[in-house]
């Protein structure tokens, strides 16, 4: 399908913006759409035929002349399309910038959200849950940014007690706690944390072929 062109979102952009009684004119300055109500409320409009990092800087740019701007966009297809858009509402969001899509066929114009001061909700439970993993991480075994394993303090207590088992034999979840300074050691072997460990006998647990070969390669 051939991309629309950006001239092709003015018109129901203008429409839209005039039915909530606003004087619109287009390539005003530096902004592809100016609307005036009133003596002097100022909304501005950024045009694009897609998101893209372009538009958001325009938009923060135009922030500095009026409190009211919004990027205009056609409309998303499909659901992986309605995801990266929703994606980009949130981003707005956090900019201050409000967002309208456009669908072209049938001139329409949907409002997302406005432009308004971003206040993030703070999450308590998040914040813990990330605090207690930093604090009971041994060291910094990965490499920031990295999109493969990442190497949690869950795995750094799984090895440790794979190690020990590797070299002192099956054992009980209790002494492998103790000699290893891992509270949840024997949780750990029971749920078999990436297939290493198998039950010998009640609360007994030993290496299995995995887990020797990942002893390997520690």
């Amino acid at each position: 399908m051939e991309k629309p062109a950006e001239t092709a979102l003015y018109a129901p952009v203008k429409s839209w913006l005039e039915g909530q009684g606003y004087v619109v004119k287009s390539e005003v300055g530096p902004a592809d759409v100016v609307g005036m109500r009133g003596v002097d409320e100022v909304l501005i409009v950024e045009l694009k035929t897609t998101f893209s990092l372009t538009l958001l800087q325009q938009a923060v740019a135009r922030q500095a002349v009026s409190e009211q701007v919004y990027v205009a966009v056609p409309r998303w297809n499909g659901k992986a399309g309605w995801r990266t858009f929703k994606g980009n509402i949130g981003l707005c969001r956090r900019l201050g910038i409000g967002v309208l899509s456009v669908r072209l066929e049938e001139a329409e114009v949907q409002l997302h959200c406005e432009p308004s001061e971003f206040r993030p909700r703070k999450s308590k439970v998040r914040r813990a849950r990330m605090l207690k993993e930093f604090h009971a991480r041994d060291g910094d075994p990965n490499a920031g940014g990295t999109r493969g394993q990442v190497t949690t303090a869950y795995k750094q207590d799984a090895m440790r007690c794979v190690a020990y088992l590797a070299e002192h034999g099956p054992c009980a979840g209790a002494v492998v706690a103790r000699e290893t300074g891992v509270a949840r050691a024997t949780l750990i072997m029971r749920d078999n944390y990436s297939g290493w460990f198998f039950r010998v006998a009640r609360g007994m647990y030993a290496v299995s072929d995995a887990g020797a070969l990942a002893v390997q390669g520690m």
